[in-house]
């Protein structure tokens, strides 16, 4: 069995028109066996990870507030507005693939809009309004990768730094979900022109069936890639050593503490743009 699905043009043309579905539960049960064993590693395998001492002016600790602000009200609206689309699209994909039957299309294609617009709004508002390169690995993240492997695999390096606003494993899962993202906006995009809204005249002729049959391939592999995506996104976000980022998700912020205990404030100074000692990152 392969991963396409083949059919045959009028013209008598080979083109593929999907993916094949088994990569469904290809994605669900690799996303399951990766959070399986990531669970029994940090269960009973992993040690703690031990960083460099990171270097705090004298009483710069007290000056921090017992909340500091990390995500503003903008971007934690357009982080949920985000996963709820998100999660649409995928139910409203690939449950009809499994045997759940309803009307799907309205909701996927409405969905598909609602993720478009909300990375569009989030492209403009990262770039402006934010610390646009705080999500992006710098050459200190690399080089504490490096320095991680090196001792995960009993070498001798030097201990990584803590790190900046974001860890280097966020910054990597980011890149991912961008590339997916990207694949999935830009086919969604032109799949628009096939199906009726009010909004685009529907013209399923702007591309031939073998433009049109790869574009289907290339949505399937990025949605399907999706699903072990979130699924992994969600497990990371309950686990308890986590859930302090994941709360502040929620209300914005996180503690004293939990900063001085993973970050360091040389990578992530409370102050500048997309971010204040005192309140809420600027928006």
């Amino acid at each position: 069995m392969g991963i396409l699905q083949w059919a045959t043009s009028p013209w008598g043309q080979q083109v593929p028109i999907h993916i094949a579905w088994v990569l469904i539960w290809v994605a669900a049960i690799g996303g399951l066996a990766f959070l399986i064993v990531h669970a029994i590693w940090v269960g009973f395998v992993a040690k703690p990870e031990v960083f460099a001492e990171a270097r705090v002016a004298p009483g710069a600790a007290a000056q921090i507030p017992a909340k500091v602000k990390k995500h503003s009200l903008t971007a934690r609206l357009f982080h949920w507005i985000m996963a709820a689309s998100m999660l649409t699209l995928l139910f409203t994909a690939f449950l009809p693939k499994v045997g759940v039957e309803f009307p799907w299309v309205t909701w996927h294609w409405i969905a598909g809009v609602v993720l478009i617009a909300s990375i569009l709004f989030h492209v403009i508002h990262a770039t402006f309004f934010m610390d646009f390169w705080s999500i992006w690995p710098d050459r200190t993240d690399i080089q504490d990768a490096k320095n991680r492997a090196r001792i995960f695999m009993g070498k001798s390096a030097a201990l990584p730094r803590k790190f900046g606003k974001y860890p280097f494993e966020n910054k990597m899962y980011h890149m991912v979900v961008m590339i997916a993202g990207l694949a999935v906006i830009i086919t969604g995009g032109f799949m628009l022109f096939r199906v009726r809204t009010p909004f685009l005249t529907r013209n399923p002729y702007i591309f031939g069936d073998m433009t049109w049959g790869w574009m289907y391939v290339l949505h399937g592999l990025a949605g399907v890639g999706f699903i072990a995506l979130v699924m992994a996104h969600i497990y990371f976000a309950v686990r308890p050593e986590k859930f302090e980022m994941t709360k502040s998700m929620i209300v914005g912020s996180v503690s004293r503490e939990h900063y001085l205990e993973h970050h360091d404030p040389e990578r992530w100074p409370l102050s500048g743009k997309g971010s204040s000692a005192s309140g809420v990152a600027a928006d």
